[in-house]
């Protein structure tokens, strides 16, 4: 009995099985034209190219003219792999502009063309672009284009180049099959491409600058987006500088992946940004953020309020003291690595995530020696190197034990360790910050406190102007004594006593009153005839900004003004 039919007819659907299940696996471009090259060799030919146009790389829509070289093709991908390069042209280049024929127009219309070698050499009509474009010893060639939802995404060959026999009519017919589903699977690639890299620049764009430098700490950020067809997720950090030379730190993770995750990553950091400068609490800062949350929910359709939620972790430190206020809202503990290189976990409480309202905060206070590394990071770091997250995290405080030296580069330590980590296939966005912490050195600040007692806003005058002497800053003794005036003669006539009056000097002189009351200072235009009303404008127009923050038993009013370390 002749067989011969009977086994290519079944090979056929093998082959047609295998590309339905193998290609499309992936949201990779390359990947997905590999994949499409593998299953076409043998069965098909001895050696199988997949050329794409460039758009389809970039995720944008490729061109809809014809004719040679319009679609600026470049190769793909190349089965056997191991066989290397038969042509001039390698994986990644692009291809030239070939002459247009009837054949060429052909195949851009959807038509899969099978030629000779003597038809395609006179074809191209070049001897150079024979020798460029194809195999020396080829014998037959099969080309079908890879049309997708109107665009033609580039195109498959299938070449036979050890055996005699031509292509036949079903050949041609079985290869269109399969080049029709894998363009779909292309284009799914395609698309997802150029939604993935609209979510990362987004993503990016709403990120803080990745280093800063205050004078309570270093700071450097590094985030890695989602892989492996992964939509991107809502990862981000913040350090944002606050007054009285303190800073903020921040890291958090929205709930789900794409566009609408990176939408409200943005919407609670500008949130948070804007509760910093109140200089609420750690735990205020969360509980107010948790009830934006639970807004943005109620507001989202039915379907998708489940979906909505975040972590998040602020911490304020505070380089007078030397302490770091912290409070969790379902993030993982930060992690302090001492100058000596040992490494601390914060045992901080965390609270419920951001999802749920109405639940109060714990705030963790610690004290962190100056040259000390504060990191922050996202659970995108420790899920994937185990699934014990005790373990994984006991692996990332090894690791940043290991690279995060005294002298060590911030930038280079956050770099190397999330590339390390990017070395598996990443499921989920890692955002990591690094904070090396700094300390105002006692004799760049002065304390005093004073009863509640008009006379002694004469004594508070006298200290400050003997205090800025001492340190060089004589310039700005006359407008400094009229805001301590001010300020001390506000907090004794309204607030009582004790009064506490402090200076700070670095790179701006920070001069502080705290009273016990927790009325809320306001700046007014006080009228012609008014006696009173102008001291806080007048503390206004002799700074560069200030403000007033609450504390447990009273309040603080700051003003700073600028130094000019040129003199």
């Amino acid at each position: 009995m002749e067989t011969t039919e009977q086994m290519l007819a079944r090979r056929r659907l093998e082959l047609s099985h295998e590309a339905a299940v193998r290609v499309g696996g992936s949201l990779d471009v390359r990947r997905t034209a590999q994949d499409l090259a593998d299953v076409l060799v043998p069965t098909l030919g001895d050696l199988a190219g997949v050329e794409l146009a460039q758009a389809v790389f970039d995720g944008t829509d490729p061109p809809r003219g014809l004719g040679g070289g319009d679609l600026h093709l470049r190769h793909a991908a190349l089965a056997p792999a191991t066989v290397g390069p038969l042509t001039g042209i390698d994986l990644g280049d692009e291809l030239p502009p070939v002459p247009d024929s009837p054949l060429l127009r052909g195949l851009q219309q959807g038509i899969t063309v099978t030629l000779g070698r003597d038809e395609l050499t006179a074809m191209l009509g070049d001897p150079e672009l024979v020798e460029l474009l194809l195999p020396q010893s080829f014998r037959w060639v099969m080309l079908a284009p890879l049309w997708a939802r109107g665009f033609l995404l580039g195109d498959v060959t299938v070449w036979r180049i050890d055996r005699s026999d031509p292509f036949t009519q079903e050949d041609a017919d079985l290869l269109t099959e399969v080049a029709s589903r894998a363009a779909l699977a292309l284009d799914n690639a395609r698309r997802y491409t150029r939604e993935h890299r609209a979510a990362v620049a987004l993503q990016e764009r709403m990120l803080p600058p990745a280093t800063t430098d205050t004078p309570a700490a270093e700071t450097a950020g590094a985030y890695l987006p989602a892989g492996d067809g992964v939509d991107i997720g809502g990862d981000w950090f913040d350090a944002l500088a606050l007054p009285s030379l303190r800073v903020a730190l921040v890291i958090g993770d929205v709930v789900g992946h794409g566009m609408h995750a990176s939408a409200g990553m943005g919407r609670l950091r500008a949130a948070i940004q804007t509760l910093a400068d109140l200089e609420l609490e750690p735990e205020e800062v969360l509980t107010r953020i948790a009830d934006l949350v639970n807004r943005l929910a109620a507001e989202a359709p039915p379907a998708e309020q489940d979906g909505i939620g975040a972590t998040c972790l602020y911490a304020v430190y505070d380089p007078v003291t030397g302490r770091c206020t912290m409070a969790s809202a379902g993030h993982p503990p930060p992690v302090v690595i001492r100058p000596d290189g040992t490494v601390h976990i914060v045992a901080i409480s965390p609270g419920a995530p951001l999802t749920v309202g109405g639940m109060p905060y714990e705030t963790t206070t610690i004290d962190i020696e100056p040259g000390s590394i504060l990191a922050l990071y996202t659970d995108g770091l420790m899920e994937r190197d185990s699934r014990d997250l005790d373990d994984a995290l006991r692996r990332l405080t090894t690791r940043l034990a290991v690279s995060s030296g005294p002298e060590a580069d911030l930038v280079d330590v956050g770099q190397a360790l999330l590339a390390d980590l990017a070395v598996q296939p990443r499921r989920d966005d890692m955002a990591l910050l690094l904070a090396r912490t700094r300390s105002i050195p006692k004799e760049a600040t002065a304390l005093w406190e004073f009863r509640a007692d008009p006379a002694v806003v004469a004594e508070a005058r006298k200290q400050t102007a003997r205090q800025l002497t001492a340190w060089g800053l004589q310039d700005l003794v006359f407008a400094t004594e009229l805001i301590v005036s001010e300020l001390v003669t506000n907090a004794v006539r309204y607030a009582g006593g004790p009064v506490g009056l402090r200076l700070l000097r670095h790179d701006v002189l920070v001069c502080e009153v705290t009273d016990p009351s927790n009325t809320q200072p306001r700046l007014r235009r006080a009228r012609t005839t008014d006696e009173g009303g102008r001291g806080l404008f007048l503390v206004a127009q002799l700074t560069s900004r200030w403000g007033c923050r609450y504390g447990r038993n009273g309040k603080t009013i700051w003003a700073e003004q600028p130094i000019d370390n040129s003199l």
